[in-house]
Parts: C-alpha cells; structure tokens; sequence
C-alpha cells in the first residue's frame, strides 16, 4: 500500500513500531495474519464509545463523517472558513500530511484540534503522579495542529483529547517532556515526521524487532519469520530494538554474540555499545549462549530459598481494562507440597459492575485473610497494582496498608521480579509466565491463551451470558496459576551455577 501522503495513523504505528510502517506501505498483503479478535474488539468499542460521546453533545456542530472523502475535504475547509464553532469528522490536508481529526474546535481566532478517545488521556496516572501524555496521541495531535498551521487557521499548539473517563485532556505541544527528556512533544513530532517520510520514499530502510506490541499486530507471522531466519538480536530477552541496532555496529546475530570476544567491545569499565554496560553485555551474551546450545536449560545465577509452607496460594487476576473492573480473582491451592491437594478457588464477579467486583473483592480478600501459614505466590507486580487501586474504590473492604502489609511479607513471593528476573537465566525469548511455563512442558488447555484473548472472552460472557464463556475464562485463569506452580517446583529442583563467561 503505496501512498503519497502521512497520515496521524502511519506516526501512530511508528511510535509503537517503525517496521509497522514499512509493512503497511511495502510488505506482501498476503503475508498479513487475520486481525485478532481482540483488535477487532478494540475498533468496536472504539467506534462505539466516539458514536456515545457525540450523542451526548449539548453543544451545536457540524458533522461531516458520514460526507465522502474528496467532498469532506472540500466542506471542513469551507466550515472552517464560515467559522464554524465545532466540527466533527472533518478531513484536512496541507502539502504530503493528511489528516482526520475527530474534532475542530474553534477557540478566538483559530481552530484546535482534537480526538475521542476510549482509553485515558494521560499515562502513568497514580495517587502519586498526575500522568504524562501519550506519545502515540500527541505525535496524532501534532499533525492536525501542523496542517492546521500550514493551512494559517491554527490557535496554537494545545489540541486536547476528550477520553474515557469524560475528561478533556490538553496536550502542551510545546512544553519539555520532563528532565530526562528534554524535548518537547512538537520536536518529537518533526521527528518521527521526517523518519516517516524517509520510510514512505524508500530512503530508510527499517528492521523487524521482538517486542511486545508483536502479538497484536497483523505482521507477527512475517516478521518474527524473518527475525529467525536472520537470527536476530532481538530475540535475546530485554536486548530490545534500540540495543540491537547499537550492537548491529559489532555483532549481527545471537549467534554472533554467543561465540563474540567481548574484549574488544569493553573499554575499561565500559563498554563502545551506547545504552548497554559491561554486566549487561555479558548477561546478553550469557542469554546467547543458552539459545545457541541445543540443550540448553535454565539456572540459577544464585541460592534461592523459596518458603516452605503447608498451605500455598498461587494468585493470579483476570481485568476488562476497557470497562475497568477486575472481575476474577483466581487461587490454585495446594497443601503440604503435594500436587493431589491442588485446588482451583475462584471468585468471579457476576456483572461487570462496581458493586459486583466489590463482592468479588471483599470475597477474596477474605479468602486469603483466613489462609493460615501460608505463601502467596504471583508473577509481577499486576495483581498487587490492581489491588491496591481496588482499595481506593473499595476502602471499607480493604485499605492500601493491608495491601502493602501482604504484599512485602516474607511470605509473598513474586516469582518474576523476585526471582526470575534478577537470580535465573532462561534458553527462551521473552520471561513471560507463558513462554517458561511452555519450556517447562506445561501446555494451556485452550488453544489461544492470553490476556487480549480473555478479555475479548468477557466481553462475549457480558453479551450472552453463555456459561461455557465463563468456563474457558476459568479455565484460562486456572491455567495461569498452575503455570506459576510448576515454576516454582522447577526452581526448586535448580542448583546455582557460575556464568558460563568470567
């Protein structure tokens, strides 16, 4: 798909993923996997939740969506030059950007622009942060503000998002990211502008990378086909896109840096590599190694003691971020270290509803108040967040304290920031409960198992009620919590070994 103009779109994808870019413009359409499931439950509820917020209007507009293409051009610009006070689905275009903003709002002597939204406008909010924009909504917002601005109608560089919660949120175009960044979101935009208008005239060239916007994009099976056949550097856990094109300078495959002299990269206490450190180097290489050798097995890198306990609980949450509940909280019991006592004691909310997730809560939070000696085991730090975020909207059933409280005990053990990530080194491509769980010889009983899948499942339970829904959700979650038992049994069974390299 070949095209002469940048759309808000093409920087929304480069944002996320450059490659993106190249394959929508350039890759073979019939390399392209169905759209997920998920995806497509994103768009619907995307195009739902705009369609509820129009509706709701007080205020007088235009509206130019359902207007043709070529004809909606022509009728945003002539509404903009009568002065219209709000438009919606306008299209405007200015040199090679084009551009649909949801809104134009006018404001003095000029016009604003802005999108609806169906997710929060800022990211990071928290009882002890205000939030950041969203660098994939603000490169969007700077590109209706540039048209604008070209077109001599522009109000200025502030264009908002009106989001989920029914807020407007400001994007300050112009204001420093923070001190670590300390460029603007408009200096961002000309930026990814020009790499995107290098990709689209075939100046630049980009490279597929593992990451974890992979597992929804619709060139997955391409890319990651390529990325094997290059053994590319990627495919090492935590190496990530801008290390691997660091490192591209000096070594080209994991093969290349599993047999590397790192000698001649490391200079004193450091390395030539920028972003990546001299521990950091070896552990990538030590990583290498593991996937290069075909037996090679996890370790650890030093004694761990895991608790030892009569009872143990492996815990595990199922969340709808679009309608932001926690419906489903999942424990898999087991007792005095035997796999014949495992239990699966679930606590389901039976309607996406506040008061429904709070008996839901107050039902398991009584559950593991009641369990005696005994260890909580769960994998990152998820569930202790969404509890703690439950306790703001449910205060009398638990307080963050109590949270805390449970959460830092000797007894609560969060296998992947505890002990996976810091103390193991795994033969695998990511650390994922799933891809360890699956190395170990586990195997899900349903044959799409993930977190996309099984809030695109909710979704189908809340409209049909239909109870074999329920029963795969269940299914899923039980799954996840016995994936983190073979876990921990497996490390169990490990013995700390040296690095491979000195």
């Amino acid at each position: 798909m070949r095209t002469d103009s940048i759309t808000a779109s093409m920087l929304y994808d480069f944002v996320r993923c450059p490659h993106r870019v190249t394959m929508d413009l350039f890759g073979n359409p019939a390399e392209r996997d169905p759209i997920s499931p998920f995806v497509q439950l994103l768009w619907e509820r995307g195009h739902a939740f705009e369609e509820d917020v129009i509706k709701g209007l007080e205020v007088p507009f235009l509206n130019l969506r359902t207007v043709p293409e070529r004809e909606r051009e022509r009728r945003t610009m002539e509404a903009i030059a009568a002065g219209e006070s709000l438009i919606y689905g306008g299209r405007i275009r200015a040199d090679d950007l084009l551009g649909e903003p949801d809104l134009l709002r006018k404001e003095s002597n000029g016009y604003v622009a802005g999108d609806i939204k169906s997710g929060a406008g800022l990211e990071g909010v928290s009882e002890d942060s205000d939030g950041k924009p969203k660098q994939h909504y603000a490169v969007q917002l700077a590109l209706y503000t540039d048209i604008l601005e070209r077109k001599g109608v522009s109000r200025g560089h502030v264009p908002f998002v009106w989001d989920i919660h029914g807020q407007e949120v400001a994007y300050h175009l112009d204001t420093a990211r923070g001190p670590r960044k300390p460029t603007s979101m408009w200096e961002d935009y000309e930026s990814s502008l020009d790499k995107v208008r290098a990709i689209a005239s075939g100046e630049s060239r980009t490279l597929p990378a593992l990451a974890g916007e992979c597992k929804l994009c619709h060139w997955r099976t391409a890319c990651l086909r390529r990325l094997e056949e290059s053994n590319d550097l990627t495919l090492i856990p935590d190496l990530g896109r801008s290390r691997r094109d660091n490192l591209l300078a000096h070594i080209g495959s994991v093969r290349g840096l599993a047999g590397a002299d790192l000698s001649e990269l490391i200079k004193g206490s450091k390395t030539v590599i920028p972003g990546v450190g001299t521990d950091m180097l070896r552990r990538f290489q030590v990583r290498a190694q593991l996937q290069t050798k075909p037996d090679g097995k996890p370790y650890l890198l030093m004694d761990v003691k895991l608790p030892h306990q009569k009872l143990e609980l492996f815990f595990d949450i199922e969340t709808d971020p679009m309608r932001e509940i926690c419906y489903l909280y999942g424990f898999l019991e087991r007792r005095g270290g035997d796999i014949a006592t495992e239990k699966y004691v679930p606590f389901f909310a039976k309607e996406p509803s506040q008061e429904a997730e709070k008996d839901a809560f107050a039902k398991a939070w009584g559950y593991i108040r009641e369990m005696k000696s005994t260890t909580i085991y769960f994998y990152t730090k998820y569930e202790r967040t969404i509890l703690r975020e439950l306790t703001r909207c449910h205060p009398d059933v638990a307080t963050e304290d109590d949270i805390e409280e449970l959460f830092v005990s000797e007894a609560a053990v969060d296998l992947y920031y505890d002990i996976v990530k810091p103390k193991m080194e795994w033969p695998t491509r990511d650390l994922s409960i799933k891809t360890l769980a699956s190395f170990l010889g586990f195997k899900w009983r349903d044959t799409d198992p993930s977190g996309a899948s099984s809030v695109e499942w909710y979704h189908k339970w809340v409209e049909t009620g239909d109870p074999e829904i329920k029963r795969r959700i269940m299914d899923y979650n039980e799954d996840d919590c016995r994936a983190m038992r073979i876990l921990a049994d497996a490390i169990r069974g490990m013995v700390p070994q040296a690095w491979p390299i000195q």
